[in-house]
């Protein structure tokens, strides 16, 4: 019997070791995956990098899933230092970006989704297991993603 998790599924849970940043373990991961869309953005055409953002949503909620599940019994139920489903959540907000102005809005209210837990997330965030560790971050991903698109068309039609 091990007593120590195994480097990948810590390596994918931590989000590459941004979980284990003391100061907001979350909010460190949606940074760092922020990080890596602004480094795709500066190299890949909109298009391209809207489905390569599709492409790390689906395989790092597979695999975020998976090593969650791996690390919840030395770890407990949605661990702090998990930080995989924080990064996957704001790659959905992400989907909608077109500019780094849109991107730091997208990390910022994908954020006050993923804290404050309203309209359902909440009731996501109390349910158990790997997945629904995942699904919360999803959701407020997707409210962040929508209210952006709600602004876009005001704005565009003001």
């Amino acid at each position: 019997m091990t007593h120590k998790p195994a480097l990948l599924p810590v390596m994918i849970g931590t989000g590459f070791g941004a979980g284990f940043w003391p100061w907001g373990p979350g909010t460190a991961g949606s940074v760092v995956a922020t990080a890596l869309w602004f480094l795709l953005h500066a190299v890949l055409p909109l298009a391209v990098l809207q489905a390569v953002t599709v492409v790390l949503i689906l395989l790092f909620t597979l695999l975020g899933t998976w090593a969650t599940q791996r690390l919840m019994p030395f770890w407990g139920d949605d661990p702090s230092r998990v930080v995989v489903d924080e990064m996957v959540g704001v790659w959905v907000a992400l989907l909608v970006a077109d500019d780094v102005w849109t991107a730091l809005l997208a990390l910022l209210l994908f954020r006050f989704f993923d804290i404050v837990k309203p309209l359902g997330i909440r009731a996501l965030d109390r349910r158990r297991g790997a997945f629904w560790v995942m699904a919360d971050d999803l959701l407020a991903g997707l409210y962040a993603a929508v209210l952006i698109l709600l602004l876009q068309i005001v704005l565009n039609n003001s």
